[in-house]
Parts: structure tokens; sequence; C-alpha cells
């Protein structure tokens, strides 16, 4: 299988490329990336020489681009994780966003259709149902209410890969998943960002009263997630992905300077984010029974091996900015 990766130089889809290479030996890949701010090719640097492996330097909101490479591969699937996706940022230029998240997909659909792709699987997130109560889980058929511009671009890419299999009858299948950690997150998330303020010693920032509440999913069991919709999903699914992990922000921000023995006044209250959902939580029966996917981490030792990971490169890059200063 020849698959059409987008976004693969961010986090989520150079963990998944590494996944997909390291799982299916006769498997080619090729990483479509406009390497915006949060795409960084040292993601991928491990199997930047394999055969199997092709690097593209593309932006999904050029049709140009996508063209060249469609017409001259054979492409069995296409893998959309490239999109705007911070919340914040989403705020301040909301434009952007429906250029990438809605544009950028669209074009992809388009020629998907035109040049025969049998499957188009659309990775999208649990920010598009809007927030919860305290009780209750997004279902897949809870119904989309998306509250800031960036959740409401999602949403709208998502209601355009559902027309296209409703009117063209293509092979598409959406993922919503819950928020994602672990290693070469990009530094902007909260985990990183706590991480490495704390380790700084500079103030961490939170939102607000810091209750609001998130479910937390380990990346690599979100790749592992995504393999099991991409060859085991029917045309026109859609499947939510979570672990059951609920945090409060609070928590988690105390939980990780505890960890790294920061003392908890690093935190600093700053005012709250414009229309902060205050609760998101997934039930993911549906992709535990039809596929038998199931989270292989525990939240204990995931996040432990982020903060260790950034850690370590927190200290490597200490080390190297100290001997260029000598």
């Amino acid at each position: 299988m020849k698959l059409f990766v987008t976004g693969g130089a961010g986090f989520i889809g150079s963990h998944f490329i590494r996944y997909i290479l390291d799982q299916y030996e006769d498997y080619e890949v090729i990483n479509f990336d406009a390497l915006t701010y949060a795409g960084n090719l040292d993601n991928v640097s491990s199997i930047a020489d394999s055969p199997r492996y092709q690097f593209v330097h593309g932006d999904i909101t050029n049709r140009a681009h996508i063209d060249q490479v469609m017409l001259t591969s054979s492409i069995d699937a296409v893998v959309h994780f490239a999109a705007e996706s911070h919340v914040d940022r989403s705020i301040e230029s909301p434009g952007k966003f429906v250029e990438t998240n809605v544009i950028g997909t669209q074009n992809l659909l388009d020629c998907a259709r035109l040049y025969g792709v049998g499957t188009f699987v659309h990775i999208s997130t649990d920010e598009v149902y809007g927030t919860l109560p305290k009780e209750g889980y997004f279902t897949e058929e809870t119904p989309l209410a998306p509250n800031s511009p960036y959740a409401a671009s999602k949403a709208s890419a998502d209601m355009f890969v559902r027309a296209y299999y409703e009117t063209y009858g293509m092979d598409t299948r959406i993922t919503r998943c819950s928020n994602n950690y672990g290693p070469n997150q990009y530094r902007e998330k909260l985990i990183p960002v706590t991480i490495l303020r704390a380790l700084d010693g500079l103030p961490i920032p939170l939102y607000g009263d810091g209750q609001n509440v998130r479910d937390w999913l380990h990346v690599h069991d979100h790749c592992t997630a995504i393999d099991a919709v991409l060859h085991k999903a029917k045309p026109g699914s859609v499947y939510n992905i979570g672990s059951n992990n609920e945090w409060n922000n609070i928590d988690l921000v105390e939980k990780i300077l505890d960890y790294l023995e920061v003392p908890r006044n690093q935190i600093a209250r700053v005012t709250d984010r414009l229309g902060h959902d205050r609760r998101y939580a997934i039930d993911a029966s549906r992709i535990k029974g039809e596929l038998g996917w199931q989270p292989m981490h525990t939240f204990e030792e995931g996040l432990k091996e982020t903060i260790d990971w950034f850690t370590e490169k927190h200290r490597t890059a200490s080390q190297m900015s100290q001997s260029y200063g000598n």
C-alpha cells in the first residue's frame, strides 16, 4: 500500500509515519507537509533515508501542489493530518484556519476523487462537539457544536468529508480524537509548555480557574487506532478515539511539577481563553467494539515517558548552548 500522509512532519503525523513503516514492511509513505511553524523534519529524521519514504514540500491550500504528486503516484489511501490546530491562534486569525482546514481539505478530497484514491481517512478532533457538562460523554451521534474558530473549521472539514461520501460515493472515514500527548509534541501545547517552562524556572500560564477537563490520549495509541480505521473501517464511518483519561488542567500541571520536583508557585493564573470549552470526554466504545482497538499506555507510564523525553531534550539543548557560548 502507498499512503499519502499530509502533515507528516508534525507531531501526530510523524509518529504515524514512523509507526506505519515499522509495522508494515511493504508499505510506502509520501509525507506531504508545508513545514509551517509546527512542522519539523527532525521528527522524521530516523526514517528520512528509507527507500519506502518520500518527503514532498507541499501545501494543501495549493491545488497544484497536490496535483503534481497524485498525478504521478499511484496512491492507495490519504491519511489527512495537516491542519492549523492551536485554538489561541484561531482566535487571533480565524481566516487562516478556514483556508487550511476547510479549503485545504476540500482540495485534497477533489484530488483524491479525480485520481482514484481508494480511501480517505480524515483526522479530526473531539472539539467539533463543543463542550460537555460534568456528566456524559461525546459519542459519534453527538451533534456538532464547535465553539472556537479552530473547532468550527474542523467541523466544516468533517462535513465536506461526509458530503464527498454521500454525493460521490468516495470511501471516506473520519476519526475524532481526544487531546494527544507524547514525545516531540509542539512546544506551545499544555504539557510541553508546562515541562519546558518548569525546567527553565519560568512562570507556567494556567487559564482561568484551571478546572477545564480534557481526556488525554497517548500519541502511539492514537496511531494504532488510525491503523485500525484505515484497514478495518467501512466507508462513511466515524470513530471517536479516547482513553477515558480525564484530568483537569490544574491537577495535570501540578502532577508534572511534582514529578519534576518543581515548586507549584511557578503556576501563574492568566485570563481565561475566549470561548474556553469546559470539558471534553470521549466514548470510544464503538472503535473498541467494532474494530477491536484498545489503548495500551497508562497515563502514569505515558506521562513519565513524555516528561523524561522533554527533559533530556532540554538538557542536551542547554549543553549545546553552553558549548557555543564557550
